[in-house]
């Protein structure tokens, strides 16, 4: 069985910093695709996060260039939990 890209729509509520950028994002909702594996069980078939990808801008800022960013999964699910943690 081949690999996976699954996409969804992730919000902050908080600007927040990745890894390798100097300046801190705006909050905002930004497209995030996510490439997974196959993990064949014996009763169901699972899908493992193996990379992520965090497209800039947010979605909302029309008009800017879009570019795809690859981020740790480790990474952005602290940030997701730090901004969560703010509310």
């Amino acid at each position: 069985m081949n690999s996976r890209t699954t996409q969804t729509v992730i919000r902050f509520s908080y600007p927040f910093q990745l890894p390798g950028f100097e300046a801190p994002l705006p909050a905002g909702e930004y497209r995030v695709d996510y490439d997974e594996e196959p993990l064949e069980g014996v009763f169901r078939l699972a899908w493992r996060r193996i990379a992520a990808f965090i497209y800039l801008p947010a979605i909302a800022m029309q008009g800017s260039a879009q570019q795809m960013v690859p981020i740790n999964i480790s990474d952005l699910e602290t940030i997701l939990e730090k901004d969560q943690q703010q509310s």
